[in-house]
């Protein structure tokens, strides 16, 4: 049986503040297949490294992401808030491409919305990628279709995961042309264990967010779930090889 891939939620999340250098550089020591970032755009336009639409979660600062500039992003510290956590500027994907550059890593880019912006995050992203000249090793994803097609459209070599609250419409596994992964949350697949092979049938692996527990680690490793996504790829991995040892 092949084991999931082990990708870092937000970088090695439970143990460094995440979103930070530290966090996926964490991950990448502990063996990562992958690593999964969120990103939005500043107000001048620039791609930055946060999952909520504010700061105050995970920073000093306070405000908007999408109504401040780079620099004034810039200004605030991005991980003393964690418990693990140390003084940490903010990251941008830039950088965060610079890192997997040249390894075997593949890294999940999920385009956050609504936003003010619509769909100008997933133009920035396809020039992003296009610069550092990175294809195979990144996944885009979305909550949105809209935005995992409009990104297809202009990027039609890099792969998508279509990222799924709940089944709806998707029930039957199958998913719209422009996505190549479907992406559950765990807790769909506690109530629908038969989606995983459903999806399969259809023609598309499966990504699940987000996978921390022994019983998820396990569930998602019987299924044949392709990706895990996980605060802590150190614990799941060794959760994957217990699992499988017994």
């Amino acid at each position: 049986m092949q084991l999931p891939s082990v990708v870092a939620h937000r970088g090695a999340s439970t143990d460094r503040p995440e979103h930070t250098l530290g966090a996926y550089e964490l991950a990448l020591q502990e063996g990562a297949d992958g690593l999964e970032c969120d990103i939005r755009l500043s107000k001048d336009g620039e791609i930055v490294c946060v999952h909520d639409r504010t700061l105050a979660r995970t920073s000093n600062g306070r405000g908007t992401v999408s109504a401040l500039s780079l620099s004034e992003l810039r200004q605030f510290d991005y991980g003393s808030w964690h418990a693990h956590g140390q003084p940490a500027g903010l990251l941008v994907l830039d950088e965060l491409l610079d890192l997997v550059k040249g390894t075997n890593v593949q890294l999940f880019i999920e385009t956050k919305h609504p936003v003010r912006y619509r769909n100008e995050v997933e133009r920035k992203l396809v020039e992003a990628l296009k610069k550092h000249k990175l294809d195979s090793q990144i996944i885009m994803m979305s909550f949105s279709p809209t935005a995992v097609k409009a990104f297809r459209d202009q990027a039609p070599d890099i792969r998508t995961v279509l990222l799924l609250d709940r089944l709806g419409r998707y029930r039957s596994g199958a998913l719209p042309s422009f996505a190549d992964y479907t992406g559950p949350g765990v807790h769909v697949l506690r109530n629908d264990p038969g989606y995983v092979d459903r999806a399969r049938r259809a023609g598309h692996d499966t990504y699940v967010w987000t996978v921390d527990s022994a019983e998820d680690v396990a569930l998602c490793r019987d299924l044949g779930v392709r990706y895990l996504a996980t605060n802590a790829p150190a614990n799941t991995r060794r959760l994957l090889t217990a699992n499988l040892a017994t």
